[in-house]
């Protein structure tokens, strides 16, 4: 029988629940548990495809092809386990099943009600990744901070399985902010105080209480805490601020948390945890040997979380290369052919991010020529592949005006467009080609020598791709298709022959690189960024003796 975990938050959103949750697992993990987390999200869209990255942060998709919450990203970068459509849950997915039954007549004419029959359906959900019979322990992240209207049934439904399920069988962690207020010079414990009264006024008590601080906790504070909020002493754990996220998995074995949550599960006969790959990565992490700079450009750059799982493949790929990867956001709308040597110089990579529509297309494709040109290592995704396409019509292939049918449908030269399969899709959740695809590579192409292998699987989320009616004349021209489709010939991937590092990709490579198993195209570009930074300063270097002599 799994035992469930409900990892719960207050005071204040943006406090790190994924991160707790996923750096609980992880310990977990590593003491031989089996663990699995999934992500409970108060808000009533199905889920986040239709979200403006602005609102939600990125959309994370799985292997099987579920668009969801950027926690999930976390989540698989922690564990190096697969997440599915079953690790997120929405308040408009649960309200939908519950709609969709009430139409078939499966309540029987009863009236529906959030108590019982929303309730029921989100405590099915929340029990369904158990059921499987594959994890010992179901760790629930619920989205939101408690005393939002949005969290109430979610709040019902735990309140309810804490009544139903013996105790070792059901835990529930708090996350909480102690705010230190500088002209009083003093952690403040009340708001706390306030979030776990509200908790209980719900019926929920929290077990375990997780204090996110910029201070240390001293013992009389933790004290307070404890006799204010009704635990043990052992079940106040402080969360301080880490100078990155992957620090705080060990954090919090400093601080117990794993230990104290396998005695109230009576788990017993664990392993010590077996952290070492994870600590190697650390280190490595902390005390790079070098540094490169990358220029991301894309048009959500004011929000961090837009571009969470790139920003997280880069730091795996640049531990891997034992080197420092330091990011310069170029918001694309910005660029013209004026500035953009100025904009990009410094650099030692380009990485063009994914997308969706007009904005910001025009000077992506600027970036693009300038990489191409001056042999600045280039990686694009997804929107990026396709702008080095149109690029490359443009300014090599003499296609004038050149184009993809997403930004201009009546293009003379469509070298990217709607996917066939696409053209009669009208509704927008869910349809997009998503999840993971097979792809074959060439084998003397870059893209092989990257991966070591053919196929390779990847996920993906598009609805256009590029015009295989021009694929002739890029091959004539130097950019090679080094990745299709096996089943419909898509191009999966696009390389220069002429150039140091020039690749462009239609999936989302970022959204499988792990701690454990940093993306190999990340790895090689940095490893490429790195070189060109040593040839630059080599260069310099020559160039300033002569100056001596």
């Amino acid at each position: 029988m799994s035992k469930y975990i409900f990892v719960t938050g207050g005071v204040t959103s943006s406090l790190g629940k994924g991160i707790i949750a996923a750096s609980l697992a992880k310990l977990l993990q590593a003491r031989g548990l089996s663990v699995t987390i999934q992500k409970l999200d108060p808000y009533i869209n199905v889920d986040p495809g239709t979200l403006n990255p602005y609102e939600h942060g990125e959309c994370f998709v799985t292997e099987d092809g579920a668009e969801t919450d950027l926690d999930l990203g976390h989540y698989e970068r922690f564990l190096n386990i697969h997440t599915s459509q079953a690790n997120n849950v929405t308040t408009g997915r649960i309200y939908q099943t519950v709609i969709n039954k009430e139409r078939e007549g499966a309540y029987l004419g009863k009236t529906v009600q959030v108590i019982p029959h929303i309730t029921d359906e989100i405590k099915r959900r929340m029990l369904l990744l158990g059921e499987e019979g594959k994890y010992d322990i179901v760790i629930t992240e619920i989205g939101g901070t408690v005393g939002d209207i949005e969290s109430l049934p979610f709040i019902e439904a735990v309140r309810q399985l804490q009544w139903e399920m013996p105790d070792e069988d059901c835990l529930v962690v708090h996350l909480t902010l102690i705010p230190y207020l500088k002209a009083a010079k003093e952690l403040k414990t009340k708001p706390t105080q306030h979030s776990v009264k509200l908790m209980s006024e719900n019926g929920v008590h929290p077990d375990i209480i997780v204090c996110r601080t910029e201070r240390p906790l001293t013992t009389d504070l933790r004290k307070k805490i404890a006799q204010f909020c009704n635990v043990k002493l052992d079940s106040v754990i402080e969360a301080m601020d880490a100078s990155t996220i992957y620090e705080v998995p060990l954090k919090m074995l400093q601080e117990g948390l794993d230990i104290t949550v396998l005695k109230k599960l009576h788990i017993n006969g664990y392993a010590a945890p077996e952290l070492t790959k994870w600590k190697a990565f650390l280190d490595k992490l902390k005390y790079p040997s070098g540094k490169v700079t990358i220029g991301l450009i894309g048009k959500y750059i004011e929000l961090q979380d837009a571009y969470k799982s790139i920003l997280e493949s880069f730091v795996h790929a640049g531990a891997m290369n034992e080197c420092k990867v330091q990011i310069v956001n170029v918001h694309s709308e910005f660029i013209d052919k004026t500035n953009v040597a100025e904009k990009l110089s410094g650099l030692d990579g380009l990485l063009v991010a994914p997308g969706f529509g007009y904005r910001g297309v025009d000077g992506k494709i600027i970036a693009v020529q300038h990489a191409r040109e001056n042999k600045l290592p280039f990686f694009g995704i997804c929107l990026g592949m396709q702008m080095a396409a149109i690029e490359f019509a443009r300014n090599v292939l003499n296609l004038e005006g050149a184009h993809s049918t997403e930004m201009q449908p009546d293009t003379k030269y469509p070298v990217i467009d709607l996917m066939e399969d696409q053209k009669k899709v009208t509704a927008k959740g869910g349809t997009m080609r998503l999840g993971a695809y097979p792809c074959a590579i060439k084998e003397d192409s870059l893209a092989y020598k990257i991966y070591g292998q053919s196929p390779i699987s990847e996920r993906h989320r598009h609805r256009w791709e590029f015009n295989n009616a021009y694929l002739e004349k890029y091959e004539a021209a130097g950019m090679m298709a080094s990745g299709k489709n096996p089943a419909t010939g898509l191009v999966e991937i696009i390389e220069l022959k002429d150039h140091p590092f020039f690749i462009g990709v239609q999936y989302h490579p970022e959204l499988k690189s792990t701690v454990e198993n940093p993306q190999p195209i990340f790895v090689n570009f940095i490893k490429a960024a790195k070189e060109f930074a040593e040839s630059k300063n080599a260069i310099k270097s020559t160039a300033l003796q002569s100056e001596a002599i």
